[in-house]
């Protein structure tokens, strides 16, 4: 059985007249993704989950991972690691910070040449030294991809060498910078050095954006010669952050202007509404055979919904809720759905969760429980 409670979120008495959804602009690339970080809504995409030679973009989930073990201690800022010629083996093309063999180097210089330079000799290094090998590296990115929910994603490699059976999507990439955005900002501001020199050879960052938007403040480009040139570009505006990912464009200077088209066309054609705070509730549930008898709900994080500029009004909800609840219940624990409606028409659905762990009752307070539930 199940409950459904509707609450309008809008403040005017009457609906304005059914607007349509922004068309988003044409992009000269193959494949593109616009994705609000805040309400983790998509807002424009084309061939989103085709699969693409990720290129350097592979970068990401390599930061992702050495980001990871610096939190959990496995390895130091300042640790001097020592590079081996296995992990300095380099084509003449290939991105570098121009490593040397036996020469210590430590892991915060490291991490500036990976995210600024794009060097795949410091990508190597870093997987060695967290995982012995970069193979056993490439699992460790595997698994958070999966963790991610990157269903489109399998790395061969630290470094997005074209290699047989390494591909990604536009949105699993957006994901993917999502992610370090939000589980490690303060590593995510490295993405906005625009240069760095080491061994007295300066290298900028092949991201034009940070030089000609103030509010980008990254991520990552890559070139290969059967994708073209791609970008992921993040800008932060007024509180919202938004993310485009282009890829497959046909020249350099085209993955910034295509960027900067679609970040523009999210920031000018839409607008980010707070519907409810972390843990504020958004309703009770009546709970049975639990130490409570009533279990709130909401959400764990702040709640935003993205819609077009001007059509607050316009936007109502639905809570539909599983009935009866029987305890016991976990926080977090899924509840029921939150459907958001524009217009009157279905635009979002959002899963609302317990607020709080409520354990099952004792055996006579579960058997009073068991005699109402009859009659309910």
């Amino acid at each position: 059985m199940k409950s459904v409670l509707i609450f309008l979120l809008c403040l005017s008495p009457q609906l304005a007249i059914a607007q349509a959804l922004p068309l988003a602009p044409q992009v000269a690339a193959k494949n593109y993704v616009l994705y609000d970080f805040n309400s983790q809504q998509v807002l424009a995409e084309h061939n989103a989950d085709a699969r693409i030679a990720p290129g350097s973009l592979a970068k990401l989930m390599t930061a992702y991972v050495v980001f990871g073990a610096l939190k959990q201690d496995k390895i130091s800022l300042d640790q001097d690691l020592t590079p081996t010629a296995y992990a300095l083996r380099l084509q003449n093309e290939e991105t570098r910070m121009f490593l040397q063999v036996g020469k210590e180097v430590k892991v915060e210089e490291l991490l500036r040449g990976l995210i600024v330079q794009s060097a795949n000799d410091a990508a190597r290094v870093l997987a060695e030294a967290i995982a012995n090998h970069e193979m056993a590296f490439a699992d460790l990115m595997n698994s958070e991809a999966k963790r991610l929910g990157m269903a489109n994603t399998h790395f061969t490699n630290a470094t997005g060498v074209l290699e047989e059976g390494q591909y990604s999507s536009a949105r699993d990439l957006a994901l993917l910078a999502a992610a370090l955005v939000h589980d490690y900002p303060d590593f995510y501001k490295l993405y906005a050095l625009r240069d760095y020199k080491y061994n007295g050879i300066n290298q900028f960052n092949r991201n034009r954006l940070l030089w000609q938007d103030p509010y980008v403040d990254g991520l990552q480009t890559a070139y290969t010669e059967e994708g073209g040139f791609s970008l992921i570009a993040s800008t932060e505006r007024d509180n919202r952050r938004l993310i485009s990912v282009v890829l497959g464009a046909e020249k350099e200077n085209l993955r910034s202007t295509e960027s900067q088209r679609l970040l523009n066309f999210g920031l000018k054609e839409f607008e980010s509404v707070l519907l409810y705070r972390a843990n504020q509730p958004v309703s009770s549930l009546r709970l049975w055979k639990g130490t409570e008898h009533q279990a709130q709900i909401g959400f764990r994080e702040d709640c935003y919904v993205t819609i077009p500029v001007g059509q607050r009004d316009q936007l109502s909800a639905k809570l539909e809720t599983k009935q009866p609840l029987i305890a016991p219940i976990n926080a977090g624990q899924r509840l029921g759905t939150l459907h958001l409606m524009l217009n009157g028409e279905p635009y979002l659905d959002l899963a609302v969760v317990a607020q709080e762990r409520v354990q099952l009752a004792n055996v006579f307070s579960r058997g009073v429980d068991a005699i109402r539930l009859l009659f309910q």
